[in-house]
Formats: C-alpha cells, sequence, structure tokens
C-alpha cells in the first residue's frame, strides 16, 4: 500500500545519511562497478518471511528471494516456478501442482511436496499474523498425492485463487523463517542492518536459468530523505531507485543514468473512515468528492502524468479497469456545498488528513485537497506521521477520519483490490459497510462463468464510486533511474521488483 501496507521509517542523522552515502559510492554509479547493484527505498523492510510481510516495499524485495509455485510475468500472465504444471477442476475448488524437479532452497535442500503443504499452512495460520490470513482461509486441506504431486483444496469453489500461488515456498525444517529467511529464487539473504539496508546474493543454483541472476550482489539501502534522492544517484551512492519522485529526476545526466516510466499500479484517493463523524454520511463524502480535481492533483503533483481512477482498480488490471467512473463526481462546487447543507453541514466542518512522511506524493496529494476543500469552507489540517504510526494507528487500529495513501493488490486477481471493502474484511481500514456491495462480491466470488465474475466484480467497482466509499485520485506515474553501466528493468502488473532481469550493460 502505498503504499498500503508495513513499512518502517526513521529519520537518519545527517551524519548517518553521509556515512551509507560514502558507503554507497564505492559501490554504485561513481566507480562503474557492475559486481553490486544499490537500489534505494524510502523505508525499510517490515519482515524477510513472506508469511508476514505487509507493505508493499516489502513483498518487492521478497520477490527476489523466494518463489511460489507460479511466478508473474511483465504481462500479467501466471506463469510454472516452483511447479513444473498445474490445473484447476472445472468447479474452482481444487488446484493441483506438479513439483518441478530438483529445485533448489539457498540452504542446499531440495523443494518437497512436504515443504509446499507446510508453507500453505502458514499462510492460513491466523496466529502468523500475515495479511494474506484471510485470503488462504479458503483453503480446506492440503493434500500430497505423491512426492510430486499436491492438491490443495478450497472449502468453495474459487476460479480467481490461482494469482496466491505466487507466494514464496519455505522450508518445512525452518521453524522461524525471520531468523532464518530461506526460499528458493534468484537471489539469497546475506544481512540485514535495520533502518539502513539488506544485502542479498546471486543464488548459484537458481532452478531457473533464464531467470537467473545477473548481478552478484545487490544492496537495498534505506534512503529516509526523499529531497536527496537525485543527488545520492547523481554522486554515485546509488544505482537504481524506483518511483522516484519526477523533481528528482533534474540532477541526473542523461549520459549516466536511463529514466524508465510506467504506472505505480495503486490506487491513491483521499480514503475516508466512514465509521466517524461526518464521513458516516454518504452526502459528506459525496460532497467532498464533487469539491475535488483529480486532474488538478495530477497536474501539481505529477506533472499531469499518470491515470485518473474512478474506483478501487488501477489500470493494469485492464480487464476490470472502469475510465467510465471518473466522471461520477466531476468538479462542482455548488453541487458540494448543497450536499453539505443537506447533512447540516451548511457551515462546513474541519478534519484531520494523516499521511505518512515517508511518501512525498501522498503528501502534496493532501496539500492540494486541502487547497480544493477549502471552497466549500471545509478546513483540513494534514498530519504527518511515520510509516509505523500509520500502520498503527490508521490502518490496523482505524483510528483516523482521512488519509491519502496508495493501494496496492497482493496478487493478479480482482478480489486482491475488491475484497477489503466487504463489511467485515479483517483490512477493510475504511470501515465500509454496504449490504449491496457485500451481496455483489459474494456473488462474484463465487461465480466460475468468467464473464459473469467479471460483470460482477465491475458491479462492486460502481458501487464503490457511487457510495463514494473514498474519493478515488488517481495511478500515480511511476519513474524509475537507472544507472547506464546496467539494463534491463522492467515494469510489473503489481508491485514487483525483479532485480534477476537487471545485469551488467554491454
Amino acid at each position: 500500500m502505498g503504499n498500503l501496507t508495513r513499512r518502517s521509517l526513521l529519520t537518519l542523522s545527517a551524519l548517518s545519511l553521509a556515512s551509507l552515502a560514502a558507503c554507497g559510492s564505492n559501490q554504485g554509479s561513481a566507480s562503474g562497478d557492475t559486481d553490486t547493484l544499490t537500489c534505494g527505498m524510502t523505508q525499510d523492510i517490515d519482515s524477510m518471511d513472506p508469511a508476514k510481510a505487509e507493505s508493499a516495499a516489502t513483498r518487492e524485495l521478497l520477490f527476489n528471494v523466494y518463489d511460489g509455485l507460479i511466478k508473474p510475468d511483465t504481462e500479467g500472465n501466471l506463469n510454472p516456478a516452483v511447479a513444473s504444471e498445474f490445473s484447476v477442476s472445472p468447479d474452482g475448488a481444487v488446484y493441483s501442482f506438479t513439483l518441478r524437479d530438483g529445485v533448489k532452497f539457498h540452504n542446499g535442500a531440495t523443494v518437497t511436496a512436504e515443504d509446499v503443504k507446510h508453507s500453505i499452512e502458514r499462510y492460513r495460520d491466523t496466529t502468523t499474523g500475515g495479511s494474506l490470513v484471510g485470503a488462504f482461509a479458503a483453503v480446506d486441506h492440503v493434500k500430497i498425492v505423491d512426492a510430486s504431486h499436491v492438491d490443495v483444496v478450497l472449502k468453495e469453489p474459487d476460479t480467481d485463487f490461482l494469482a496466491y500461488f505466487t507466494i514464496g515456498i519455505t522450508p518445512a525444517s525452518i521453524a522461524d523463517v525471520e531468523a532464518e529467511p530461506v526460499g528458493c529464487g534468484p537471489y539469497m539473504f546475506s544481512s540485514r542492518s535495520p533502518l539502513e539496508n539488506v544485502v542479498l546474493k546471486k543464488f548459484d543454483d537458481y532452478w531457473d536459468a533464464a531467470g537467473a541472476a545477473h548481478i552478484p550482489t545487490v544492496v537495498f539501502k534505506v534512503t529516509t530523505n526523499t529531497d536527496s534522492i537525485g543527488m545520492e544517484l547523481a554522486g554515485g551512492s546509488l544505482d537504481l531507485f524506483y518511483r522516484i519522485p519526477e523533481a528528482q529526476l533534474k540532477p541526473l545526466s542523461k549520459d549516466s543514468f536511463t529514466i524508465y516510466e510506467g504506472g505505480m499500479n495503486l490506487v491513491q484517493a483521499l480514503y475516508l473512515n466512514n465509521a466517524v463523524k461526518p464521513f458516516d454520511d454518504v452526502r459528506v463524502r459525496k460532497a467532498l468528492a464533487y469539491a475535488i480535481n483529480p486532474q488538478q492533483i495530477m497536474d501539481y503533483v505529477s506533472g499531469g502524468k499518470g491515470t485518473q481512477v474512478g474506483s478501487s482498480m488501477y489500470p493494469a488490471f485492464a480487464k476490470y479497469f472502469m475510465p467510465e467512473l471518473n466522471d461520477i463526481y466531476a468538479q462542482n462546487v455548488d453541487r458540494a456545498r448543497k450536499l453539505l447543507d443537506e447533512a447540516g453541514l451548511k457551515d462546513g466542518f474541519s478534519f484531520i488528513i494523516q499521511v505518512s512522511n515517508a511518501h512525498p506524493q501522498h503528501i502534496e496529494t493532501a496539500q492540494v485537497i486541502k487547497e480544493q476543500l477549502a471552497a466549500i469552507d471545509v478546513d483540513v489540517n494534514i498530519q504527518q506521521i511515520e510509516w509505523s504510526s500509520w500502520l498503527s494507528d490508521v490502518y490496523t487500529k482505524r483510528e483516523f477520519e482521512g488519509t491519502v495513501v496508495g493501494v496496492d493488490a497482493s496478487a493478479l486477481n480482482a478480489p486482491s483490490m475488491l475484497s477489503r471493502f466487504v463489511s467485515d474484511a479483517d483490512n477493510n481500514f475504511v470501515n465500509f459497510s454496504s449490504s449491496n456491495y457485500d451481496k455483489t462480491y459474494a456473488d462474484a466470488h463465487a461465480a466460475t462463468d468468467d464473464e459473469k465474475k467479471t460483470e460482477l466484480y465491475k458491479e462492486c467497482e460502481r458501487i464503490l464510486a457511487e457510495e463514494c466509499a473514498s474519493v478515488y485520485i488517481q495511478d500515480l506515474p511511476s519513474f524509475v533511474a537507472l544507472a547506464k553501466h546496467f539494463t534491463g528493468y522492467e515494469f510489473y502488473p503489481l508491485y514487483a521488483q525483479n532485480i534477476a532481469t537487471i545485469r551488467p550493460a554491454e
């Protein structure tokens, strides 16, 4: 989550930043060394255990350490990985996998059917506390057919469930994956210095020769000062930074860096707590939507780039994306004022928008929203907090009025964006409650005909827009800067950074 999920943040002292920069410059652009790739990230990861990972940033890093039974590609296709083959029963209730021969974990052990069974059971274990517990609760049991075949049996048919099998397989022999992060991906864990960096090493026995790593060492370096990103890249302490603010591209020479542009694959919105006054009144939520102009926000925050969204779905999900929903709340200040009057708030009101100080785009968006809402006498107080506090207070405890953040998908399916708005969903942090939505989502989830399922999921999006669960704004643009002595960066339709595609430039 924008990136909604569990990211720690601590402002480093100037001395610490200087020290980190000096260390990185021995490895980065200044030296042209291609044995080490130094990637910048604006906050620390929350876990090395894929079952406990909450933040999008964490999932991006772990994408390189853990492979699942299947793996997504840049087009959104789900391809065999630890499993060489897979099939789904006609009713969508049984998922069968044939394990690939000879896949090795980073500790040298061979991946077995028992490891697969153990991993899936961990993801549905409520004591694990991970964000995927709700999804894997749908699993009734895992059956080891023989040494090479595993069946996953669901409690109810679910033809959307395949996408969740991208989640990493871990050894059954390791009780504490956090303390001993062992996967079977192209990179293996080397070390972690909390609030400073995570170091990965190339795994020479990776099962997929075509997808094998090219860079011996990758350092994910925490860079909390977002205003210095461009200078750190230009100075050589970083080789790669993804989702770099556009303003930070200015110090970068075209001769030294390649700039890639894509979508950020999230839904940035003014998320409103539907359970607190006055946002428990749909008229108030709609009033805010009519007062806010997403295009003006995009012009200010991202130079007009990005894609406007009208519900909880972003363009990479082309099958489900509905641009026509963008027009439901075309800016209309008079209409907004009338709705506030009807809600008994003729003189306006005030509220707090809490926003993570790790995400400058969200802060800038909140600032534009503050100005736009002033036109209807709504006074906004922007409160910047650390990401860890945001996770605890806003997301987990739901102790907030409004927040600006980006919600992303944890899997390549519609439920990963829409299930969180079911009334009793554990991750329904905006407390949206609609019997119409609940029924429509349940019908979509149960449908086995793909055309009917797609139609119902789109209806869910329409309900979110029409009942104004939140004020939807945009999928932000994503700018990626990569030092010229490297090449091969690729975008994915969800939060993933596949470092294995990056290689030394010829």
